[in-house]
């Protein structure tokens, strides 16, 4: 990545922002202020938002800019995802955010050190790139796509080096939902600590 991010992440490389319904995991169905940032090297080869990867393609924006955009709206939620946004110093954005009465909520796979004053992480590991120790210590919730059946073991073992109070979450992969979800039901019905995510922005057609 060419871009030059300043290191105190003043700006950032903002691919998109919009007001919606948030459609997984822990806060479904709340309104909230997505953030997504540019640029990211895990690869997962089933991502839905590939054009996110390259950070060049996405202009440099300030911080500030971003702050007031997000106070616009009733919800005073923001998500902040990518990409991969740990990629980036979240300090300043977050700080921010928060001083403008703002929740802060995150999205990575905890591949990069964690940055930023959160209200909520959440941690979706990929295989590609492994998540970090101090990303799955802070976790309030780890969401693992499943994507085919080995995927249940891999889950396994990333929750052991969560915290307790760490909600557990298995979502089928999109494209895969009609195969995998019967499994997910069984396996969460086996084994209860797991919840099932699905991802309802799509069965209610909202970005």
């Amino acid at each position: 990545m060419s871009h030059q991010v300043p290191e105190d992440g003043t700006q950032l490389p903002l691919m998109e922002e919009f007001y919606t319904i948030q459609g997984e995991g822990y806060h479904t169905g709340k309104a909230a202020y997505f953030i997504r940032l540019g640029g990211c090297d895990v690869g997962c080869h089933w991502c839905d938002v590939k054009e996110s990867w390259n950070a060049e393609l996405h202009p440099l924006t300030s911080a500030d800019q971003i702050v007031e955009n997000a106070k616009r709206y009733p919800s005073k939620t923001v998500v902040i995802t990518g990409g991969e946004p740990l990629i980036y110093n979240l300090d300043y954005l977050t700080r921010k955010l928060k001083e403008a009465g703002i929740k802060t909520f995150i999205e990575t796979s905890g591949a990069y050190p964690l940055s930023g004053f959160w209200d909520w992480i959440c941690l979706s590991p990929k295989k590609f790139k492994g998540p970090r120790p101090d990303v799955l210590n802070a976790a309030g919730e780890l969401k693992i796509i499943v994507f085919n059946k080995s995927d249940f073991e891999w889950a396994e073992e990333h929750a052991k080096f969560v915290g307790d109070q760490c909600r557990l979450y298995l979502q089928p992969e999109w494209s895969k939902a009609s195969e995998m979800t019967p499994l997910i039901i069984d396996y969460v019905k086996n084994n209860p600590k797991w919840e099932i995510s699905l991802q309802t922005h799509k069965y209610l057609n909202i970005p």
